[in-house]
């Protein structure tokens, strides 16, 4: 199709053209942003600690360092899942594991609940991987000149659509 100075209108860009055919276009076209983002953001976070001083870390390892300096309380294991939206334990557990060998993390014991809190390498680490996003990143965003109430409207959207795409999530388990 044309538009109105005679050039071809490509359409919406997505990934997969079959599911864009459906009832809601535009969610494929979102869906394909979120996948983009979510593989550019997870190598921001490697690189981002790695040039911090930490070179090896996942992504996953990433955010559990960082949920854990937050606010520098220790937390639980079923918080962290929460927080990171993540359902598989292991996951946590293991980047736990190996954050615990870096001596970026260290777990205690409150009854039978284990607790993990960020070292006092973890919270340096945190501190030049802010320092880095900051210099690398931060600006550059800025630059953009996004407004911060559309920006925060933004990732309030993200928090609400991720609640639809758990609840499908569930749905389609009991299929």
């Amino acid at each position: 199709m044309a538009d109105g100075r005679g050039r071809q209108e490509i359409g919406p860009i997505v990934s997969s053209a079959h599911l864009a055919d459906g009832a809601l276009p535009v969610l494929s076209e979102l869906e394909f942003g979120l996948i983009l983002a979510s593989n550019a953001f997870d190598r921001w976070m490697v690189r981002c600690m790695t040039a911090a001083g930490e070179p090896g870390c996942a992504a996953i390892d990433v955010l559990v360092l960082h949920s854990v300096a937050h606010r520098q309380r220790p937390k639980r294991l079923g918080d962290l899942c929460s927080v990171l939206g993540v359902e598989d334990t292991h996951l946590v557990i293991y980047a736990i594991k190996k954050l615990e060998k870096r001596d970026l993390v260290k777990s205690t014991r409150a009854g039978k609940e284990k607790l993990i809190a960020a070292t006092d390498k973890g919270l340096e680490i945190c501190l030049k991987y802010r320092a880095v996003r900051e210099a690398l990143l931060v600006d550059s965003v800025r630059g953009l000149g996004l407004d911060p109430a559309a920006t925060s409207a933004v990732a309030a959207t993200l928090r609400a659509l991720s609640g639809h795409y758990d609840q499908a999530a569930r749905a389609a388990a009991s299929l």
